[in-house]
């Protein structure tokens, strides 16, 4: 798949604009007014968003103009659904929304078919699923999910599993300003919240001879359990910076303990 084309699907991407955060801020008060020049010019001004994206999939044979469009839907989408009361970064959020989209598409034209029924249950079930979490700012159970699309929990179940394509934990997600995102960093560690190595005296030694930031990410990464999103949005900076602080954090105590 070549993605080094300057051109793709009409759009000249060595002239793609670049917001800054002022101009993002401006843009989406417009947006959330119903202006649909703000959303077109919005749009225009993250699809390098969505280029960034479609180079983690160069290894399909899928032509990079589909693929760039399937992003374009997924941006779109994100954009319909993000909130700014959130504190998270604007690409932070879109990401995954974008790289599922993708997803989705990839799995529908996999040479492996999974039956129209099933799909379309799958599909109803992420869909409900996505818009539950965006009224009630939580995860639905699957009897939830269940309850909402009128199909028996097994059954939805099984259509999830069936559309599901195996993903490593050290797949990168994202680069943002140097700093690559992992899957595994968007994972809530919650096994380290029993067990007693957390507790070791050593370990604590370490932990305080850290920072004051960067000791409480750690805290609240593993001793709380919670993902790096979570922990971005609690004390107000992006998750690439989470990231980037919680691996010098590791790679300190990991010295002073050896």
């Amino acid at each position: 798949m070549a993605l080094n084309k300057v051109e793709i699907c009409g759009v000249n991407t060595s002239k793609l604009p670049v917001l800054s955060n002022e101009e993002k801020e401006t843009l989406f008060e417009k947006i959330r007014s119903g202006d649909q020049e703000a959303r077109e010019k919005y749009i225009k001004g993250n699809l390098r968003l969505v280029l960034s994206v479609i180079k983690r999939f160069s290894g399909s044979n899928e032509n990079p103009d589909d693929l760039f469009q399937i992003g374009c839907i997924g941006l779109m989408k994100a954009i319909d659904n993000f909130d700014t009361e959130l504190n998270v970064k604007f690409s932070t959020y879109a990401v995954p929304m974008i790289i599922g989209e993708i997803r989705r598409y990839l799995r529908d034209n996999n040479s492996i078919r999974v039956s129209r029924s099933l799909r379309d249950t799958a599909y109803k079930a992420i869909y409900a699923k996505e818009n539950y979490v965006k009224k009630n700012q939580k995860e639905p159970t699957i009897a939830e999910i269940a309850s909402e699309i009128g199909i028996p929990k097994e059954e939805i179940v099984y259509a999830l599993d069936a559309i599901q394509s195996p993903m490593s934990l050290y797949e990168p997600v994202y680069t943002e300003g140097g700093d690559t995102l992992y899957v595994m960093d968007q994972i809530s560690d919650k096994k380290n919240r029993e067990e007693n190595w957390v507790q070791d005296l050593a370990l604590k030694e370490a932990i305080s001879r850290l920072g004051e930031r960067e000791r409480h990410i750690i805290e609240l990464r593993f001793f709380e359990g919670k993902t790096q999103m979570e922990v971005a949005s609690e004390i107000g900076i992006s998750q690439a910076q989470v990231s980037r602080l919680e691996k010098h954090a590791l790679r300190s105590m990991k010295n002073y303990l050896s």
